[in-house]
């Protein structure tokens, strides 16, 4: 048999579950449906209410369903981007299509400009998908923290040629807590309830260095991690109590892609004795960079090619948060492998996100050389006391289509920040003050005490929301608009 034809066989390219799922939360979304691809005509997305487990408990959160209970969506490069958006969640709510770049009013941030989906209304989007990569969707309200998100993966002729399987892996949060009771206590006290100080970073100038412009210094504060204790972290809406596993070929290709759709978790992937092949960050391929641990930042996705060796062994991809030893992820296993169970807490903290791998990444279509029309320098501030978040130099990012636009951005905060800008594919071009011709993406972090710029060309009219993909951040105020004028 024709490793494509086993592959056939195999869930590809998407994660799925059908309403059986939600029924049975231990059943693998692979098995309750069969992955989808695209099909001419209009697209049916259904935003619903479903029941998941979670650590031994029944937890009611939200779902992006197709009809035949597929989660997300698979579309071709380059094809019409049409799907009718039905709000079957019993609470308005609006999606953001996060790495495509739709026309304003189809961007899905609540009134800016399209009004909030209503319970039980329906609504159509069309535009071009664009060409391929690993995305995905989220309501841009407090939703987001209730699963309200799922895969968007769109495929290129390459990527359906290629012989190999594809394991999409969405990263998340999760937390019993109403995200709104969430964030009241985040802003009515320094400590916070629900507030993690005991996993702050601790010994700076040991774990900071290369991450921040001007490095630790004596007498620096110490930098914030985390924010929130989350009740568990889920890799495909499981913990690795009973995490998904992906049957696979033994000597065979996987190529995982990996979406932090978490709200305000950073984590590290490691794919433990399998040497990964780095070959896209937020959709956009890049020269390929090899490793084992990978980080990824709220927002971010990252595509890992995996050469799997000629054994009956089993692989965890595991997500490793930042700062702690909490962790999640999922399995790989050719049939018949022994499966041996993976604690939740492994035996080390998760490394410090920073912007180490950023810097050595290189686009494989960068922007074309050109001297910026327009420059803006911001500056990234707030604390943890009152729970106040900004960008200072937000107001005014005034832009005509057609110009080349840079964007400078400092970190005058101690936490890190993921910056996503809607609408747009940017190049990160300078970090720390050093000139770089890196990634293309659409969001990049920012540390403590650091500084990274980026251009885009201004091709996209509309009022474009630029902010901290920390939803917690975002709702208390870093958040600012890229206008046309």
């Amino acid at each position: 048999m024709k490793r494509r034809e086993f592959l056939g066989g195999l869930m590809s390219g998407v994660m799925v579950a059908a309403s059986a799922a939600a029924l049975h939360p231990n059943k693998s979304w692979a098995e309750a449906s069969k992955a989808t691809s695209s099909r001419a005509g209009t697209r049916s997305l259904a935003i619903t209410k479903r029941v998941i487990e979670v650590n031994g408990r029944a937890a009611d959160v939200f779902g992006l369903l197709q009809p035949d209970g597929s989660v997300g969506l698979t579309l071709d490069a380059d094809s019409p981007f049409d799907v009718a958006l039905a709000n079957q969640g019993g609470e308005a709510t609006l999606i953001h299509w996060h790495g495509l770049a739709p026309p304003w009013n189809m961007d899905g941030v609540p009134d800016n400009p399209a009004a909030l989906l209503k319970a039980k209304e329906t609504r159509r989007y069309t535009f071009p998908v664009g060409s391929g990569g690993t995305h995905w969707m989220h309501a841009h309200t407090l939703q987001e923290q209730n699963l309200l998100a799922a895969p968007l993966i769109v495929r290129t002729a390459k990527d359906r040629q290629r012989d190999e399987q594809e394991v999409a892996i969405l990263l998340h949060d999760f937390s019993f807590t109403p995200a709104e009771e969430l964030l009241a206590k985040l802003k009515g006290s320094a400590g916070g309830h629900g507030m993690n100080h005991g996993a702050m970073m601790q010994g700076m100038a040991s774990n900071m260095q290369g991450h921040m412009s001007g490095a630790a210094m004596p007498g620096m504060a110490a930098m914030d991690l985390n924010d929130i204790e989350y009740d568990a972290y889920l890799a495909n809406d499981r913990t690795l109590d009973d995490p998904e596993v992906f049957t696979v070929e033994s000597g065979g290709r996987v190529r995982l892609r990996i979406i932090n759709g978490a709200t305000a978790t950073a984590f590290t992937i490691d794919t433990g004795t399998l040497t990964g092949q780095l070959i896209a960050v937020d959709g956009q391929p890049i020269q390929p960079i090899s490793g084992n641990r990978f980080p990824i930042s709220m927002g971010q996705r990252l595509d890992i090619l995996l050469e799997l060796p000629k054994s009956a062994e089993a692989h965890p991809i595991l997500a490793l948060r930042e700062g702690t030893d909490h962790r999640t992820g999922i399995v790989l296993a050719p049939s018949g492998a022994k499966i041996a169970k993976i604690a939740s807490r492994g035996t080390e903290s998760g490394p410090v996100v920073g912007l180490d791998l950023e810097q050595r990444l290189a686009a494989v279509i960068p922007l074309p050389p050109r001297p910026a029309d327009r420059r803006f320098e911001l500056t990234l501030t707030g604390n943890m006391s009152g729970y106040n978040w900004r960008i200072d130099g937000g107001d005014g990012l005034d832009v005509r289509e057609g110009e080349r636009v840079e964007i400078a951005m400092r970190n005058m905060s101690m936490m890190s920040h993921p910056m996503h800008l809607h609408g747009h594919h940017f190049q990160v071009v300078d970090i720390n003050g050093t000139a770089i011709g890196g990634a293309v993406r659409d969001t990049v972090v920012v540390p403590p005490m650091g500084s990274v710029s980026v251009v885009f060309d201004a091709n996209n009219p509309g009022r474009w929301p630029l902010h901290c993909h920390h939803l917690y951040h975002m709702a208390s105020g870093m958040m600012s608009f890229v206008a046309y004028a």
